[in-house]
């Protein structure tokens, strides 16, 4: 799997909320989403579910495009996110760092946080990589 950087899905749930990777290797995946109304929940605050979705498709997708060459695929396993500070407005910046590369699972801690720099969310992501079925 190549990606030509930056990459922003145009389809799918990663292209609906806007999801804008900037950087991507095997040990590392950068992104960011620009903070739209749609994306808030009725507080006024960046819906917890988006947070998520960022982190889970960081994980899969840098996992993926690591284990693609070898025949393997990779998919979400567990996601625990926690939520520290809202984000209301501006860029949503994300940082997945790879923890643990095992034959079948693949552990990422993913931290976001708003345009101050201020950890707002925290992730550690499951990924599982399996045979690619054709």
């Amino acid at each position: 799997m190549d990606y030509e950087l930056p990459y922003r899905p145009t389809t799918g749930f990663d292209g609906l909320y806007g999801l804008e990777l900037t950087e991507l290797s095997d040990r590392l995946a950068v992104a960011q989403v620009e903070v739209r109304d749609e994306l808030k929940q009725p507080f006024g605050l960046v819906h917890g579910g988006v947070f998520a979705a960022i982190a889970e498709s960081l994980a899969s997708i840098a996992s993926a495009a690591a284990v693609a060459p070898s025949g393997r695929t990779a998919v979400g396993l567990s996601n625990q996110t926690s939520f520290l500070r809202p984000i209301t407005a501006g860029t949503i910046h994300a940082r997945a760092e790879r923890k643990h590369a095992g034959r079948t699972t693949w552990v990422w801690e993913v931290e976001i946080s708003g345009d101050d720099g201020r950890l707002c969310v925290l992730t550690r992501m499951t990924v599982a990589i399996r045979d690619a079925r054709l």
